[in-house]
C-alpha cells in the first residue's frame, strides 16, 4: 500500500502545456516552478500532469512516439537562453495565444530554435555539456538510438506513418539500417541533443518540486501509438501480421463516453511474447517515468485485467472481445524489480469483479470521480459514502467536461439527486465546482485531486479533451492572471481544515 494508515494529502491536476508563458504552450521553465511554488504556498503536496512524450495523432500526449522520449515543446527557450544555448534575439517578435495553444504555431517555433541550438552545438567543439550529452546518449542508448532513427526516418518521409516507409525500413533489415543511420546522422545526433535538454530541464523541475515538498504524479498510457518507434523497434511485443500491420486494435465497448464505444487505433500487445522476457520491455517504461516523477497513474488500468480488441478494419468499437491481461503475473514481476508498486490505479469505466480483486491484490488504490457519482445509484462506487481510505478522488479527469460545463448538461433528477445528497437545495452553476471541491477534500479518500480548471470554476470552454473526438482538443492553458485568483487562498484554507497537509520529512515518499 503506497498511502500509510493516515495519510491524508492533496494536489491539483493541470498539464504542463497549460501553464502560462510567452511561448505558446507550457513549459519546465519558470512557469512550471512558479506553479510548484504556488502548490506549496497553497498546502499541496501533489502536481499530476498527463503523460510527457512527444504528442501524436491530434496532439494527444495519449499518443506518443515514444514511451521513454520527452516532449521538445516542452523544453524552456528562457533557460536555453539563459545557459547559453541561444539568445535572446532568438525569440524576440514572437505572438501567440494567450489562452490555447496552437499547436502548428508552436511547432515551427520550437523546431527553429532546435535548429538553432544544433548549429551553436556543432559550432562549439569544446561545448562544456559535450561530454554530459555523450554520456546521456551512452546511458540511454536502448531507446534513444532507435527513437532518433525513427524521428529522423519520419521527417525524412514528410511525416508519414512509417508503415508507409520502404518494406526494408518497415522491416529493419541490416543494410537498410545502416545506410540510414550514416545518411541521417546529422539528424539524429540533433534529435539526440533535444532530448538530452528535455531530460536536463526535467530534471531541474523535479529537483525543485522535491525542495518545494512538491511530489508529482506522471500518467502512464496503457497503450501505445500504432505509429512509434516502440512499436517499429519491438513489433515482436504486439499482435502484427506479416506486414506489421495490426491484427486487432484496442479501444473500449460503449460507455459514458460514446454510445458506440470508443476506437482507439492502438496496436495490442502480445502479452505471452511479453510474459517470455519477463516483461523486460514494460518494466523499462515505468523506471523510465519513475526517473521524473514519483508516483503514477496507470491509465486504463483495467487492461491489466482484460482489453477491449477489436479487429483491425472495424469501422465502431462494437465489434470487439476482451482479451484477458497479464494479471498477477506482471505485478509480481514488477514487485520483484521495483521492490514496490508506485502506481494510481484508474480503474474507470466498464469494471468487473477481476478488475477490482487485481487492483485489491496488490492493494493500489483506486480512483473515484464526482461527476460520475450523482446518477441516483446510491451503491455507485463514486459517491463519498461508498468510498475507502485507499482512493484518489477526483472532482473531474481530463476527459470530463468542467464541472460548471458538467453541470450545466445535468438532467433535472441528477440536480436533484446532487442538491439532495449535498443538503445544497440552492445549489447552482457558480458554486458547483467549490461543492464537489469540499467534497472531494472532506472525504475519507487518501489523496484529493482537482483540476485547475475546476479550482478556478471555469466553463465548459477550458476543457481538456473530449472522448471520441479528434480535433481541438488538449489546448486549453492559464493565463498568470488566473494563477493570483483567491482560489489558492481558500484551497489552502480548506487542505488545513480537513487535514490534508501530511506530516513529513523533506524527501519522504507517500509510503
Amino acid at each position: 500500500m503506497i498511502f500509510s494508515a493516515g495519510y491524508r494529502a492533496s494536489g491539483v491536476l493541470l498539464h504542463l502545456t497549460s501553464l502560462p508563458s510567452a511561448y505558446g504552450i507550457g513549459d519546465m521553465g519558470s512557469a512550471a516552478l512558479d506553479w510548484i511554488d504556488l502548490l506549496a504556498e497553497s498546502g499541496q503536496s501533489w502536481w499530476q500532469m498527463l503523460p510527457l512524450g512527444p504528442t501524436g495523432f491530434g496532439n494527444s500526449p495519449y499518443s506518443s512516439a515514444s514511451s521513454f522520449a520527452g516532449n521538445w515543446l516542452l523544453i524552456s527557450p528562457d533557460v536555453l537562453i539563459e545557459e547559453g544555448w541561444l539568445n535572446s534575439r532568438d525569440v524576440a517578435r514572437r505572438s501567440f495565444p494567450e489562452l490555447a495553444v496552437d499547436y502548428d504555431s508552436v511547432i515551427k517555433f520550437k523546431d527553429q530554435l532546435l535548429e538553432t541550438v544544433w548549429t551553436s552545438f556543432k559550432a562549439a567543439a569544446s561545448h562544456r555539456l559535450k561530454p554530459e550529452f555523450e554520456k546521456f546518449c551512452h546511458e540511454q542508448a536502448n531507446w534513444l538510438d532507435d527513437y532518433a532513427l525513427f524521428e529522423a526516418l519520419r521527417a525524412s518521409h514528410g511525416g508519414v506513418p512509417y508503415l508507409n516507409w520502404s518494406r526494408e525500413l518497415v522491416q529493419r533489415t541490416p543494410d537498410a539500417m545502416k545506410s540510414a543511420r550514416r545518411i541521417l546522422a546529422d539528424q539524429i545526433k540533433k534529435i539526440s541533443l533535444a532530448q538530452f535538454l528535455v531530460f536536463r530541464q526535467g530534471q531541474r523541475m523535479k529537483e525543485h518540486a522535491r525542495h518545494r515538498g512538491v511530489q508529482l504524479i506522471g500518467d502512464l498510457p496503457f497503450f501505445v501509438s500504432s505509429d512509434s518507434s516502440d512499436v517499429w523497434a519491438n513489433p515482436e511485443l504486439f499482435l502484427l501480421d506479416a506486414d506489421h500491420r495490426p491484427q486487432f486494435v484496442a479501444g473500449v465497448p460503449p460507455d459514458y463516453f460514446s454510445s458506440d464505444g470508443q476506437l482507439w487505433g492502438n496496436p495490442v500487445y502480445d502479452w505471452e511474447m511479453l510474459r517470455k522476457t519477463g516483461y523486460e520491455w514494460c518494466i523499462s517504461r515505468v523506471r523510465a517515468l519513475m526517473n521524473h516523477v514519483d508516483l503514477i497513474r496507470l491509465d486504463h488500468f483495467r487492461g491489466f485485467a482484460a482489453a477491449w480488441y477489436v479487429p483491425a478494419g472495424t469501422k465502431t468499437a462494437r465489434a470487439g472481445q476482451w482479451i484477458p491481461g497479464p494479471g498477477t503475473d506482471f505485478f509480481n514481476a514488477l514487485m520483484n524489480e521495483l521492490g514496490t508498486l508506485p502506481f494510481i490505479a484508474e480503474d474507470l469505466g466498464l469494471i468487473t469483479s477481476d478488475v477490482h480483486a487485481l487492483r485489491d491484490q496488490f492493494q493500489l488504490p483506486g480512483t473515484r470521480v464526482l461527476q460520475f457519482a450523482f446518477d441516483g445509484d446510491a451503491d455507485s462506487p463514486h459517491l463519498p459514502h461508498n468510498f475507502n481510505p485507499n482512493a484518489v478522488v477526483y472532482t473531474g479527469t481530463h476527459d470530463n467536461n468542467t464541472t460548471r460545463g458538467w453541470y450545466a448538461d445535468l438532467s433535472e433528477p441528477q440536480r436533484q439527486f446532487l442538491r439532495a445528497y449535498l443538503h445544497r437545495p440552492e445549489l447552482g452553476a457558480s458554486d458547483v465546482s467549490a461543492a464537489l471541491h469540499r467534497v472531494a477534500w472532506k472525504s475519507v479518500a487518501a489523496l484529493a485531486i482537482i483540476p485547475a480548471q475546476d479550482l478556478l470554476n471555469l466553463g465548459a470552454d477550458a476543457r481538456m479533451n473530449t472522448p471520441g473526438i479528434a480535433e481541438g482538443n488538449w489546448r486549453w492553458r492559464c493565463s498568470k492572471e488566473m494563477l493570483n485568483s483567491q482560489a489558492f487562498q481558500s484551497l489552502c484554507e480548506m487542505t488545513t481544515m480537513y487535514n490534508r497537509v501530511p506530516v513529513r520529512k523533506h524527501g519522504d515518499s507517500v509510503s
